[in-house]
């Protein structure tokens, strides 16, 4: 049905039968390199992840849309470092692809609203940052919402990796896999789901390594 992909950053791409969809494709603000997305969808969660690459379609807010074999719905969110008075500058997604649902949340403050739970709904698989370091989520406020949110699927991003410099030290992904307390399953480079089954019933930590 999907495959699923972790580039460095928030950078993940779901290459599905008939398209591929890059979520925040900016990896040079971690001195990586950007995933190039021409002829792609590119999928933002704060205007600052963007590339110059020409894509095929842009969503970069709340906000309902569908192209070719996905559905999504953009949540305003908080980021993690602005002030109540910066408001609502991140966007959180809910992808559907075929009976599977994806939520991706990005750079936002630890904890949702109710409001924002029920807008995402029920949650087959989370993408979610968890390095912490004053950019994003550190482990526990990772593990919280992971917990708020229920998947039975979790795969963590913008963890410390020797190969990229981050604005400020990233943890290792190890500490939020302590944190969580959830069973672990080695993905290697690529997650592939055939369908619904593909997914552990229980929550489970997908670890991808970076491609």
């Amino acid at each position: 049905m999907f495959d699923v992909e972790y580039k460095g950053a928030n950078a993940v791409v779901f290459t599905t039968k008939k398209t591929r969809v890059v979520f925040d494709p900016n990896v040079s603000v971690a001195g990586g390199k950007d995933v190039s997305a021409k002829g792609d969808i590119v999928v933002l969660t704060e205007e600052r992840l963007k590339t110059s690459t020409e894509s095929k379609l842009l969503f970069d807010g709340p906000g309902e849309y569908e192209a070719s074999d996905i559905a999504l719905i953009g949540v305003a969110a908080r980021r993690h470092i602005d002030t109540d008075e910066q408001g609502t500058q991140s966007t959180m997604y809910r992808m559907t692809i075929g009976d599977i649902r994806v939520a991706i949340v990005g750079n936002v403050a630890p904890k949702l609203s109710d409001d924002q739970l029920e807008a995402l709904g029920v949650v087959d698989m989370l993408v979610i940052p968890v390095g912490g370091g004053g950019l994003t989520l550190d482990a526990t406020d990772a593990a919280a919402m992971t917990r708020q949110i229920e998947p039975r699927a979790v795969v963590p991003v913008h963890f410390k990796d020797d190969a990229l410099t981050y604005e400020m030290p990233q943890d290792a992904v190890d500490t939020f896999v302590k944190e969580l307390g959830a069973g672990v399953l080695e993905a290697g480079p690529k997650f592939k789901v055939k369908n619904d089954a593909s997914i552990p019933e229980q929550m489970t930590v997908i670890l991808l390594t970076r491609s």
